[in-house]
């Protein structure tokens, strides 16, 4: 057995944020069941537009949808037309007020998401996976990425037996859990089988909000006391 761990869910409340922010006490299997709904509608009608990441946000009767995205010019569409079809087909579907705010991933090269499912369309379009691989870990550095990881299973090249191949550049610290770790995992749908593409893209470290807090108090005081 192994003790693989998601390093996204490992380091919830410490370096990385829920994707959706509400509390409930007796509804919560039809809130994640909602939730789930929204996030399958968005990627059906707006998957193209390299949405990276939808976080939800709720209050009394209302939903906050907010759309990380490479392209906000594909999901905003002409004058907004597009950004306001999905949020009224949301709405219908749902039965609740939907708010929609489109944010901005300023650089995709080192998005975890964006990178697995472009290294998943290539092979779908019979690109060799070593070329596609070995590109997107470059771009990956040269974009300041501190490290990034990038694994294959399946029947690789339309080989008969399935194996796995890593490529990897840089520092990815998997136990350190201020380490800012980007994970994805897409599957690659081919003639010959699926084939699964993880990533992991470390950012640098992030400092939880009350380690900080107690390092800047620590300095005030130390500063404030009297030189001997």
């Amino acid at each position: 057995m192994g003790r693989k761990v998601n390093p996204i869910g490992f380091r919830l409340g410490i370096s990385s944020e829920w994707e959706s922010k509400w509390y409930a006490d007796r509804n919560y299997t039809e809130q994640l069941h909602e939730d789930l709904k929204i996030r399958r509608i968005v990627m059906a009608e707006a998957g193209r537009a390299g949405v990276c990441r939808i976080e939800l946000e709720r209050a009394a009767n209302r939903v906050d949808v907010t759309l990380f995205t490479s392209k906000p010019g594909i999901v905003i569409g002409k004058q907004g037309a597009n950004v306001e079809r999905i949020r009224k087909l949301l709405e219908t579907q749902v039965g609740k007020k939907i708010h929609m705010r489109i944010e901005e991933v300023k650089v995709p090269e080192t998005n975890a998401q964006l990178i697995a499912e472009s290294i998943a369309e290539q092979i779908g379009r019979r690109v060799a996976y070593r070329r596609a691989v070995k590109h997107a870990v470059q771009q990956a550095m040269r974009r300041n990425a501190k490290g990034i990881k990038i694994r294959l299973s399946g029947r690789l090249g339309g080989a008969e037996m399935s194996r796995s191949v890593s490529e990897m550049d840089g520092r990815v610290p998997l136990h350190t859990l201020r380490a800012d770790i980007d994970f994805a995992v897409v599957h690659a749908h081919t003639t010959y089988g699926r084939i699964g593409v993880k990533v992991w893209v470390y950012n640098g470290d992030k400092m939880p909000e009350r380690a900080v807090a107690t390092e800047a108090t620590l300095t005030a005081d130390l500063a404030a006391m009297p030189a001997d």
